[in-house]
């Protein structure tokens, strides 16, 4: 089993997002990742259950609903 750290690029490709997209989770959705200096790590299993229970989600279409 691979369970190397990835780097912000390689997370951000993996996941099909913008690198700033993950910045701005690492920092406001609490996305898991450890800070190695200067450098965001992460591991692809932590990010995938992160992923997996809504970590990701789009809190916009939350505050539409329950203006309904």
């Amino acid at each position: 089993m691979d369970d190397r750290w990835l780097s912000v690029d390689e997370i951000a490709e993996y996941l099909g997002v913008a690198k700033d997209t993950i910045y701005t989770w690492v920092t406001s959705k609490d996305m898991p990742g450890h800070k190695v200096g200067r450098f965001w790590k992460f591991k692809k299993t932590d990010v995938d259950a992160w992923v997996r229970a809504g970590g990701a989600a789009d809190g916009l279409s939350g505050a539409k609903e329950a203006s309904l």
